[in-house]
């Protein structure tokens, strides 16, 4: 295991979509691999009553691949990533049922929406976009495609993401842009955060070692954030930055662009 291989940023072993980081030496031959990997998935076949391109008017109910008005349920919307997102019907509840509020949007077909899921009113969903068991895409939330979203994730109030990987645990809550990146487990960006994708001369990302530069091979790449990252608010990562595990972002910090090991804290 090389120190830029998937193995080192991330514990894969408990995420259910692993198999997109096998064979590989470089951790963003993950990112290189995802249309493909999600091209390749299965997803559920939502009714043709549901709306597409236009806010949902009333309040959908998920469970076991089908999808269902809401009317005659009642919802209790606890927090979705502690399994208290409560779905009762005939005063029973309906374990594992996801709920996709009223004023939500999806656009496309492509969609895999796990147990316990809540998409809040307000959220904008263009497929393909897989979602983990227990995961919340919270009101504003613009999810622009090819969004790999593991359990228990937050994706936040005004938070953009576009061809990225969330692995569980991974929460963006507030105002972040994650373009063409990946979340490790337990990842918690601050208010603010920015990962940066196009470089604003253009051409291919390189990511800067000790040893010289490492081809990537993409136009477009943000930041790969090992297991447990933390940022603070409003702080900003330069294209082709890698986080090792347990790094430290301090508040209003522009990152540069680059490898820095686990355990850094850049300030």
């Amino acid at each position: 295991m090389t120190s830029y291989a998937a193995e080192a940023f991330f514990d894969l072993g408990a995420f259910a979509h692993r198999d997109l980081f096998a064979g590989q030496s470089m951790v963003w031959e993950g990112l290189a691999a995802l249309k493909t990997f999600m091209g390749a998935a299965t997803y559920q076949e939502l009714p043709p009553w549901l709306p597409r391109a236009v806010p949902l008017t009333a309040t959908v109910v998920c469970l076991d691949g089908r999808c269902l008005s809401a009317q005659g349920y009642t919802i209790d919307y606890g927090d979705a990533t502690k399994g208290k997102l409560a779905v009762v019907k005939d005063g029973q509840r309906l374990e594992g049922a996801s709920v996709i509020m009223a004023g939500a949007v999806l656009v496309g077909e492509h969609f895999r929406i796990g147990r316990g899921v809540l998409v809040e009113s307000g959220a904008f969903l263009q497929g393909p976009v897989i979602l983990g068991d227990q995961t919340v895409v919270r009101q504003g939330a613009y999810l622009r495609g090819y969004c790999l979203v593991g359990q228990r994730c937050v994706v936040g109030h005004v938070t953009e993401v576009k061809h990225a990987i969330f692995l569980d645990d991974a929460k963006a809550g507030h105002f972040a842009y994650l373009g063409d990146s990946i979340l490790g487990n337990g990842v918690n960006l601050g208010a603010g955060t920015k990962l940066a994708n196009l470089r604003f001369v253009g051409g291919e990302v390189q990511v800067k070692t000790d040893a010289g530069s490492l081809t990537t091979g993409l136009k477009k790449m943000g930041a790969i954030l090992g297991d447990r990252v933390q940022t603070g608010c409003n702080s900003v990562t330069n294209p082709g930055t890698l986080l090792g595990k347990d790094s430290l972002v301090l508040p209003c910090v522009t990152v540069r662009s680059g490898y820095h090991p686990p355990h850094s804290v850049i300030k």
